[in-house]
């Protein structure tokens, strides 16, 4: 048998279909190609968080019984995978299940393939999306919650009576808003829901694409709140978060209008920008001022963090390293100088 070196051959040999997620910022789905790019070194790995590639691998037969890794691997500077990681986790296949994935484990097996270093276990929230996302791209019927979260969100159980209402439901709902009027269903329910079930609501929509009425919706809510004589900086967090999965302009017109007020831009609207909607900043000029407001919080380490995090991005890559030589505000420029200071 051939020497095995990638996740792409080892699924592919085993005669079973996959589809590999990012866990890391977006859960969402990377290209097979793009991924298999990415093992031989081709291409950094897209999504990088905290110099680490995060995310599940899902493999089904025909019976579309899928078997999931959550795994994560560290990244070298170049945001490439260590084909070394990679190859040791591949051991560990090997040795726990021979090269034919597609079969049960028994107890010794599971135990053997868990107790190696690249495994690990995402946060409840992150685990009930992925599977909701992954139910429905196989078309597998939706968790025991889905129907009662439904009925909530029809305003049939009172808005106040939330507490039986499941977070795998929520979730099972917002990966399926094309379907069943899901994404109507929402749209009508979201300005009438109290604070708890909102935030769930909107932490399940962080993941997904939004259709443009329900993405123009929470827009609205989002520069209702910018208005505001006393914004709600922690709900205006999770609406920039949740229009994450946005067309780009209704995205835009939000980060545009929180960017330009200092008193809007503090750092948890601007964790969350960078956690979840950094693609708002492949717009220099967006980056540049989301990085002055970071600066004018006064918090370097965290503008130390934010910068060497999202500067692993491919898509941000460019847009932020010219900065370090050409900042277009001596504030800004001081705060670049010691982000340079300190890892000298």
């Amino acid at each position: 048998m051939d020497s095995i070196y990638t996740l792409t051959q080892l699924l592919t040999n085993s005669g079973c279909e996959y589809q590999i997620y990012d866990l890391g910022r977006r859960i969402q789905p990377i290209d097979n190609a793009l991924f298999s790019a990415v093992e031989q070194g081709q291409n950094p790995y897209p999504y990088p968080i905290q110099r680490h590639a995060q995310l599940a691998v899902a493999y089904w037969n025909e019976e579309k019984q899928p078997w999931i890794w959550f795994l994560k691997f560290p990244l070298d500077e170049r945001g490439l995978l260590k084909q070394s990681d990679v190859g040791n986790f591949i051991k560990y296949v090997l040795e726990a299940m021979g090269s034919r994935l597609n079969k049960q484990l028994d107890e010794e097996q599971q135990q053997k393939l868990a107790n190696n270093p690249y495994t690990f276990k995402p946060a409840e929230d992150k685990m009930a999306v992925f599977h909701s996302q992954l139910r429905a791209s196989l078309d597998i019927a939706t968790s025991q919650y889905y129907e009662h979260a439904q009925h909530y969100f029809s305003g049939g159980l009172g808005w106040e009576n939330w507490q039986t209402v499941g977070l795998q439901g929520i979730t099972d709902i917002c990966a399926r808003l094309n379907k069943e009027q899901n994404g109507v269903l929402i749209r009508k329910a979201i300005s009438h829901l109290p604070s708890e079930p909102l935030y769930a609501l909107l932490g399940g929509l962080e993941h997904i694409q939004l259709p443009d009425k329900l993405a123009e919706k929470i827009q609205g809510m989002a520069l209702t709140e910018c208005k505001s004589k006393e914004p709600d900086l922690f709900l205006l967090s999770a609406l920039v978060r949740a229009l994450s999965g946005a067309d780009k302009t209704i995205l835009q017109d939000v980060i545009t209008t929180i960017l330009d007020s200092p008193g809007l831009s503090h750092q948890e609207v601007l964790i969350g920008l960078a956690g979840r909607a950094w693609e708002a900043l492949e717009n220099p000029e967006a980056a540049e001022q989301f990085l002055l407001r970071i600066a004018q919080t006064g918090n370097q380490p965290l503008f130390n963090q934010l910068f060497a995090d999202l500067v692993m991005l491919p898509a941000l890559r460019i847009v932020f390293l010219p900065l370090l030589h050409n900042a277009p505000s001596q504030e800004l420029a001081d705060a670049l100088i010691r982000l340079q200071q300190s890892v000298k």
